[in-house]
């Protein structure tokens, strides 16, 4: 196995068995990941807007 398909993989980007059947921690898995997309990309435009926009107003 080549080091690509072990991180691809590890990463989630491809099943390990593509005959098997998604489980529910998967799905949890992904949910999880969601969130904390969601939750990251709220903290860099809170950030962005914080030392960007509020300075041009002072």
């Amino acid at each position: 196995m080549g080091i690509w398909n072990q991180l691809a993989e590890y990463f989630y980007l491809r099943k390990h068995n593509p005959d098997d059947p998604p489980t529910k921690w998967m799905k949890y898995m992904h949910g999880m990941n969601r969130i904390s997309i969601f939750i990251f990309t709220l903290a860099v435009l809170f950030m962005l807007f914080k030392f960007f926009i509020i300075p041009l107003f002072q």
